[in-house]
């Protein structure tokens, strides 16, 4: 996957987004990279496209991604369509000589994405994720302390993503387990489990004991209020509505999961991840989607605590996902999140759904970096 040759073309790349729906925020961050130009989008809602083509100026619009496709002058894609749609939009990509962008999660399960990284190394072409939450202020402020030591052995972590009343759509694809490939876990959980991992310094998982409810949702209850995500009628609710786990590390250390569509809580749409360390600690706590006053680190000061709240600044994260994406299309620099860290995140998704159904812990199949189902 080595970068593009120099030149006064080829240094610039041409970049069509398939998906108009949350596909807004990859324009978003196309748009703050000047080496990439967005010249063609491609989704069901021609509407939609057409007004998102004028906002960002982009000069084509299609029905169909095929035809996105068959434009030779496109170099990349970003993949935002629903989940199930990953699998083959992503491998038409590929097969049609494009790098790809695809939003989370890779894929409704580890075999599809195993698919999807085998194609991208067969094409010699690069298979990304938009992770966009490691791009916050406050992740990387953490990641950083992790890295130099400053919280010493990190053995305990929580992650949460917690909705009051967040379906996004009863009786939508969300709701339906053939579509979306499971519920808040695969949706939200994705998020938090990268999150905390990632900060964590990626330790091998072992064995994930793991819970899953419907409650919310089968009663028609916890859709987003207002007209976000509209309620359909048809279609029912095939999926969980809340989600724990328990992740147990090759090296002691353990993760806690906890995610929910809808609850009665009182978070209303709150995620985060803490980290318990042997030196310090540190706590990310967000309150509807806020990127400031997010943050506190915990240590020593003397014989005194030490409890801080550094200032943050805000920072969008597709718009970092993008950057990373494009240099790495122009100098064959590798690509974090890559196609295999969607990969490991969709095997653990695998593994917890696994746990859940049978009752009982599992372990996960050559830690989390193997092939595989997931679980064994």
């Amino acid at each position: 996957m080595s970068g593009r040759e120099p030149g006064s073309d080829k240094d610039r790349v041409r970049v069509g987004v398939i998906g108009c729906g949350a596909g807004l925020f990859h324009l978003e961050g196309y748009a703050e990279e000047p080496r990439a130009e967005v010249v063609a989008l491609a989704g069901l809602d021609t509407d939609r496209c057409r007004e998102l083509a004028g906002k960002f100026n982009v000069g084509q619009t299609f029905g169909d991604y095929r035809e996105l496709l068959a434009e030779a002058d496109i170099d990349a894609v970003s993949v935002v369509v629903p989940n199930h749609l990953h699998l083959p939009v992503t491998l038409a990509a590929l097969a049609a000589g494009k790098h790809v962008l695809v939003e989370k999660p890779l894929a409704r399960n580890a075999n599809e994405g195993r698919q999807m990284v085998d194609a991208a190394h067969a094409a010699g072409k690069i298979l990304a994720i938009a992770f966009n939450r490691r791009h916050r202020h406050d992740m990387e402020l953490v990641k950083a302390q992790v890295e130099a030591g400053e919280l010493g052995r990190v053995y305990y972590a929580k992650a949460f993503w917690m909705r009051r009343a967040g379906i996004p759509g009863l009786g939508t694809w969300f709701t339906n387990k053939e579509q979306a490939g499971g519920g808040p876990l695969i949706d939200l959980g994705v998020h938090i489990l990268d999150m905390a991992l990632w900060l964590m310094g990626n330790p091998t998982v072992t064995r994930v004991s793991a819970a899953t409810y419907a409650e919310l949702g089968p009663q028609g209850k916890g859709n987003w209020p207002g007209s976000r995500f509209r309620q359909q009628a048809a279609g029912g609710y095939e999926v969980e509505d809340l989600a724990t786990a328990l992740l147990r590390m090759e090296d002691g250390s353990t993760l806690q999961l906890e995610t929910a569509w809808a609850a009665y809580t009182g978070m209303s749409d709150e995620f985060g991840v803490s980290l318990f360390g042997s030196k310090g600690g540190a706590e990310i706590h967000v309150k509807d989607y806020a990127q400031t006053g997010t943050l506190r680190v915990y240590g020593d000061y003397g014989d005194a605590a030490l409890d801080a709240a550094p200032r943050l600044v805000a920072k969008h994260g597709h718009g970092a996902i993008v950057r990373n994406f494009v240099t790495g299309i122009l100098d064959g620099t590798p690509v974090s999140p890559s196609g295999e860290e969607g990969l490991d995140r969709v095997r653990l998704i695998d593994a917890i759904y696994r746990s859940a159904a049978e009752g009982r812990e599992v372990e996960v199949g050559n830690g989390n970096r193997g092939t595989g189902d997931g679980a064994s």
